[in-house]
């Protein structure tokens, strides 16, 4: 017989698992809506922009957002495109938030957060967590360890949110202005999008894989 104190601990556990799985679920359907429909990959809507913040800055990243900044930067203002891209991306984060919460809580993967090491990053980033994410937002750094960090610190969601806010509103000027004053071919897009899609997701998923491994050979 379960106590009365474990059912509402699982009820919030069962809704937490409903909404990530509602949130991968929103986040797979904007990407193949964009990988599937030509119409939609060449469109100036800021919609569009919009909506794809929230795979481009999804768990790893699904997608890269650089060449799609600068596409958008051709033909709407940088402070719009910039705007409307970090809205988007506050909203995208806020689901991070939420997904790796609910991971780090399991059990199983606790072990795998914990490992000893990163315990060294996480005390370091717990000393200037704020600084840390201004830099990572800004800068062309891999920005998923911060996911990952805030939420294994314990860092407020709120001052999580401000600081992608200010350091990626910048960043994502800074692109679009790119595409405002420089005539790149759509070819050339096309190109860096596949670059980069490459170099971010292989690399991430193989330490994802190694990571496992080892911690499995170390139990």
């Amino acid at each position: 017989m379960r106590s009365a104190s474990s059912a509402p601990a699982s009820s919030t556990l069962h809704r937490r698992k409903l909404l990530v799985v509602a949130e991968c679920a929103v986040v797979a359907g904007l990407l193949l809506v964009w990988l599937l429909s030509a119409e939609v990959r060449q469109s100036r809507n800021l919609w569009v922009l919009f909506f794809y913040s929230f795979p481009s800055e999804f768990l790893v990243g699904l997608v890269p957002h650089e060449p799609v900044l600068i596409y958008f930067g051709s033909f709407h203002a940088a402070e719009v495109v910039a705007l409307v891209a970090a809205i988007g991306t506050v909203l995208a984060e806020a689901m991070n938030y939420l997904m790796f919460g609910y991971l780090y809580d399991l059990p199983s993967l606790r072990s795998l957060f914990d490992h000893r090491a990163i315990q060294g990053t996480r005390r370091r980033f717990g000393r200037v967590p704020f600084a840390t994410i201004l830099f990572a937002g800004f800068s062309p750094v891999p920005f998923f360890p911060v996911r990952f960090l805030v939420v294994m610190t314990g860092y407020p969601l709120w001052r999580y949110l401000l600081g992608v806010f200010v350091s990626r509103t910048p960043r994502f000027y800074i692109l679009a202005a790119f595409g405002a004053y420089l005539d790149i071919p759509i070819g050339v897009l096309a190109g860096l999008f596949l670059v980069l899609l490459l170099s971010v997701n292989v690399p991430a998923i193989v330490r994802l894989i190694t990571s496992a491994g080892r911690t499995q050979r170390e139990r």
